[in-house]
């Protein structure tokens, strides 16, 4: 299924020299001179890294279809992730460089989303903030209110985070899993 430049928009995914790229940015551009183009960013669904690329405006491009599919973290095999399908109760082994980053966020019994293209995964959307335990912290001392001061702080997955200085051993925290930070105490 093909898809003109002039129809992106944001989260639309498509297919450049054989790689999906996700839009996540676009923007037509008319010239005073010259044809219009459509200057995009994309984020290819495999590595996660963002590329830029312009289309000449009209330019058809391969529109890739891509199911979404409910899915729960059960365990992990040391190599693969093992999670259940919330539809057919299948179990499906993610292998652990299509979790990219997230990974360090994934604890028992989190839901997520599988991106299939073709019948294969291609990638994984957690959601947006996951909350979490403190498992290991220095203390603050009593009276150090510095605004803004951080310190590091184990969570119950093994990842390490800044948080402020008020958290202490056992308090549950949400976490951004965008950008992997603290955002506040549960």
């Amino acid at each position: 299924m093909y898809i003109s430049s002039n129809e992106f928009k944001n989260g639309i995914t498509i297919e450049v020299d054989k790689e999906l790229y996700t839009i996540i940015e676009f923007l037509h551009v008319k010239p005073g001179k010259g044809a219009a183009f459509v200057r995009t960013k994309l984020k290819n669904l495999k590595t996660g890294a963002v590329i830029e690329k312009t289309f000449k405006a009209g330019e058809k491009v391969n529109q890739a279809i891509i199911e979404h599919r409910p899915m729960q973290y059960i365990y992990n095999t040391g190599t693969d992730y093992v999670f259940m399908d919330k539809e057919s109760y299948d179990q499906v082994s993610i292998p652990a460089e299509l979790l990219g980053e997230n990974i360090n966020f994934l604890k028992d019994g989190i839901e997520v989303i599988a991106l299939y293209h073709e019948g294969t995964c291609v990638g994984v959307d957690f959601p947006f903030f996951v909350e979490l335990e403190v498992t290991k912290t220095e203390p603050g001392l009593k009276g150090d209110t510095v605004s803004g001061a951080l310190k590091p702080a184990t969570l119950e997955t093994g990842a390490v985070i800044q948080v402020p200085l008020f958290i202490k051993e056992g308090d549950i925290v949400q976490i951004d899993t965008r950008t992997g930070k603290y955002l506040k105490r549960v």
